[in-house]
C-alpha cells in the first residue's frame, strides 16, 4: 500500500497512542548586514529585481568571494547566545546542486566545521514549564535567489508557463540553526516546535542580528517530522516541511504532518523522505521533491576562501555584548509593572512589548503606555494595514501625548485626534497642538456661555436636572463638547451644568 492509498489523516489521539513523534527544526536566519556574505552588494529588502547583484554573487568566472566580517561576528554571537562551542578553525564548503535561483550551481556553506556547535535553548511552554531543545550546530552560508513561477494556479513550478528569477537575495548572509532530534514531547510536540521558533526569534531580535521578519523571509523554518512505533529504538522516515512562515503555522504544520504520516503507517504504507510544502489556506502539506542526503550534495572545501579562525579574545569580547535573555527580561519587567503573565503574553503576541518599554523609557507610566499601544494604536495599525511597529509614530511621541493628557493640555478624545495627525505625518504632538489650537479650553467664561446655550436649547433637559435627575446632565455635556470641538474638560463642563441648574 502506498502513501496515496492511505487515509488522508489519522485522529491525533490515535497517532499518539501508536507512535512517538520525533522533530528536527532547521531555522534559516537572514543576517541584518549592510552587504552580502561574500561581496559588497546591498541587502535591502524590496529593491527592484536584479538591481543588487555583481559578478561575485552572480557566479561569474574569475570573481572571487571575500568573507563579510560583520556576518561572522553575528554568527558567533548567535552561537554564544545558544550556549554553543565556537569552532576555532572552520572551513567553508561548496554544496553542489542545480537550481535556477542559485547562479553558481553551488552554494557556499559550512558542512563538517560549522561556526558553532553543541548548544541548547531553554523554551517556555504555554503552561510555564521549560523544555530544553538541544542545538546540533549553527552554520554560515549564503542565501539563494528567488523564483517566481507564472501562469499556474498554485504559484509553484508545476503547471507554470514560465519562471522569473530575482538574484537580489542570492548571497545574502544566512545562519542556519539546526536542532538535534527532539524526542519525548509526545502530544506537546507541535507546541514545543512553536515555542522553540518563538524563543529563537525573540533571542535573535534581542541580539539585533536580524529583523526576523517571517513574512519577508528573513526568518524561515523547516520542520522535520517523523514517527516511530511505540517501543521502537530507530527513528522513522522523516519529511521536511519547508519555509513555514508564521509561528502559528509551525504548530499547525507539525500537527498535520504527524496525522498524515500516522495515516500512511496505519494503512501499511511507507513514509517517503521528501520535502513538503505547507498550505496556509487549509493547514495541510503537499509533496515537494525527494529529499537528498548529504552525500548527494558532494561537499568539498571552498578553495577560494581561507578558514574562519576567530581569535579567542575576540570571542570573549563578543560574549560580553550579549543582551539579557528576552524571557528573563520579560519576567523582570512583568514584576516591575505588576502585571499578570496573561497581560505580558498579550503584549508579546501583539508585538507591542518593546514599544511599550520604549515608551516608558521616554517617561510615560507603564499603564498609560500599554493602553495606547494595545488599544488605539493597534486599531490604527489594523485600519492602515501595517504592523504595529511600522506605524508612523515613535514611542517618544506617544510618551509626549501621554504627558499632554496628564498635564491637562489634552483630553483623551482630542489626544486621539493628535495621534492621528502624527500618523499622517504632521509632526510632533506639541507642535500639532499649537498649530491646530487643540489644547483643552479652560476659560470658564467661554465654557459657561456654551453651557447656557445648550441649556437654553434643551429646556426639558434643564428641568430634569433641576428636578434632581443629575444623569440627564450627560446630554448637555455632550452638546457642549460638540460645540467646543471636543476641547473642553468634560468633568469641568458637568460642574458648570449642575451649578447652572442649582443641582
Amino acid at each position: 500500500m502506498t502513501a496515496l492509498d492511505a487515509p488522508e489523516i489519522l485522529d491525533y489521539d490515535d497517532v499518539l497512542a501508536a507512535y512517538d513523534p520525533v522533530l528536527g527544526m532547521e531555522v534559516h536566519v537572514e543576517l541584518g548586514t549592510q552587504t552580502k556574505m561574500f561581496c559588497g552588494c546591498p541587502t535591502a529588502f524590496g529593491a527592484e529585481p536584479n538591481t543588487q547583484v555583481c559578478p561575485v554573487c552572480l557566479g561569474m568566472p574569475g570573481a572571487l568571494p571575500v568573507v563579510n566580517q560583520a556576518a561572522v561576528e553575528s554568527a558567533i554571537r548567535i552561537g554564544l547566545a545558544l550556549n554553543c562551542s565556537i569552532t576555532p578553525r572552520g572551513r567553508f564548503a561548496r554544496k553542489n546542486y542545480f537550481y535556477p535561483d542559485q547562479p553558481k550551481n553551488y552554494q557556499i556553506s559550512q558542512y563538517d566545521e560549522p561556526i558553532a556547535h553543541d548548544g541548547f535553548l531553554d523554551v517556555v511552554l504555554d503552561d510555564g514549564t521549560t523544555w530544553r531543545v538541544d542545538i546540533e550546530r549553527a552554520h554560515m552560508e549564503e542565501d539563494t535567489g528567488k523564483s517566481l513561477h507564472v501562469g499556474g494556479a498554485t504559484g509553484r513550478i508545476h503547471g507554470a508557463s514560465h519562471s522569473l528569477l530575482d538574484y537580489n537575495r542570492a548571497g545574502v548572509p544566512l545562519v542556519e540553526i539546526v536542532t538535534k532530534p527532539i524526542t519525548g514531547a509526545g502530544e506537546r510536540a507541535p507546541e514545543v516546535a512553536r515555542a522553540y521558533v518563538t524563543a529563537l526569534r525573540d533571542l535573535l531580535r534581542a541580539l539585533e542580528v536580524s529583523d526576523v521578519r517571517m513574512d519577508q523571509g528573513s526568518l524561515r523554518c523547516d520542520a522535520n517530522v517523523s514517527l516511530m512505533p511505540k517501543g521502537a529504538s530507530e527513528f522513522g522516515t522523516r519529511t521536511e516541511t519547508k519555509n513555514v512562515n508564521s509561528l502559528k503555522s509551525v504548530e499547525v504544520a507539525v500537527r498535520y504532518e504527524m496525522r498524515r504520516q500516522g495515516a500512511v503507517l496505519r494503512g501499511g504504507g511507507e513514509v517517503i523522505q521528501e520535502t513538503r510544502h505547507f498550505q496556509e489556506g487549509d493547514g495541510t502539506t503537499s509533496p515537494g521533491r525527494r529529499k537528498e542526503t548529504a552525500e548527494d550534495y558532494r561537499y568539498f572545501p571552498e578553495p577560494d576562501l581561507e578558514p574562519v579562525a576567530p581569535d579567542a579574545e575576540w570571542i570573549e569580547e563578543l560574549r560580553e555584548t550579549l543582551p539579557e535573555l528576552p524571557w528573563l527580561r520579560r519576567a523582570r519587567i512583568q514584576e516591575e509593572w505588576g502585571v499578570s503573565a496573561e497581560v505580558m503574553r498579550d503584549l508579546v503576541n501583539a508585538g507591542a512589548l518593546e514599544l511599550v518599554i520604549a515608551t516608558t523609557e521616554a517617561g510615560a507610566p507603564a499603564d498609560a503606555a500599554r493602553s495606547w499601544w494595545v488599544s488605539y494604536l493597534t486599531q490604527q495599525a489594523n485600519t492602515r494595514g501595517v504592523e504595529l511597529v511600522e506605524l508612523a509614530i515613535t514611542p517618544v511621541q506617544v510618551a509626549e501625548v501621554v504627558d499632554l493628557v496628564a498635564d491637562g493640555t489634552l483630553n483623551n478624545k482630542v489626544a486621539r485626534q493628535v495621534v492621528d495627525f502624527v500618523l499622517d505625518g504632521e509632526g510632533d504632538p506639541r507642535a500639532i497642538v499649537a498649530a491646530r489650537g487643540l489644547a483643552v479650553e479652560r476659560d470658564d467664561t467661554k465654557l459657561q456661555a456654551a453651557v447656557d446655550e445648550a441649556l437654553a436649547a434643551n429646556p426639558d433637559i434643564a428641568d430634569k436636572i433641576r428636578g434632581g435627575k443629575v444623569a440627564a446632565a450627560g446630554k448637555i455635556v455632550g452638546d457642549v463638547m460638540k460645540a467646543t470641538r471636543g476641547q473642553a474638560d468634560p468633568a469641568r463642563v458637568k460642574e458648570l451644568v449642575l451649578a447652572a441648574c442649582g443641582a
